[in-house]
């Protein structure tokens, strides 16, 4: 069975890019980006990847 781990990640509209491309280099995954608690001026991105 396959083990994940999760990691979710503040994103900042002007580098949503960078941040995004920074992560996917260490082997995260995109599941989902939605408002983050002060709303659509915050994003969260919630990644994953293969636990090792």
């Amino acid at each position: 069975m396959t083990k994940w781990e999760y990691a979710t990640v503040p994103l900042l509209v002007h580098a949503t890019k960078q941040i995004l491309d920074t992560w996917g280099e260490d082997g995260w995954e995109l599941v989902q980006v939605v408002p983050g608690p002060t709303g659509s001026e915050q994003l969260v991105a919630y990644l994953k990847r293969e636990k090792q």
